[in-house]
């Protein structure tokens, strides 16, 4: 009959499915969302699209490009 070890297996095995569950959902709207949709906002203000220099000024301040360049592409950009 399981005893009392079902008495507490039981409900914890339910959590345990629901709480997989749930997770399981998270991850696959994260995965299914792409990569502009990983943190649920976007960086620009509503109605204002970001230009090509926003996003390399804001590749340079993430350490994504050296110094040189960024002010390289920001001269391409420029001209």
């Amino acid at each position: 009959n399981g005893g009392w070890h079902g008495w507490f297996f039981g409900p914890m095995m339910m959590i345990a499915f629901i709480a997989v569950a749930v997770i399981v959902v998270a991850l696959l709207s994260r995965w299914l969302g792409g990569p502009g949709h990983a943190n649920g906002h976007s960086h620009s203000a509503p109605g204002k699209e970001r230009t090509p220099l926003d996003i390399l000024q804001t590749r340079f301040a993430r350490g994504e490009i050296d110094e040189a360049e960024y002010r390289e592409r920001r001269r391409v950009l420029e001209e």
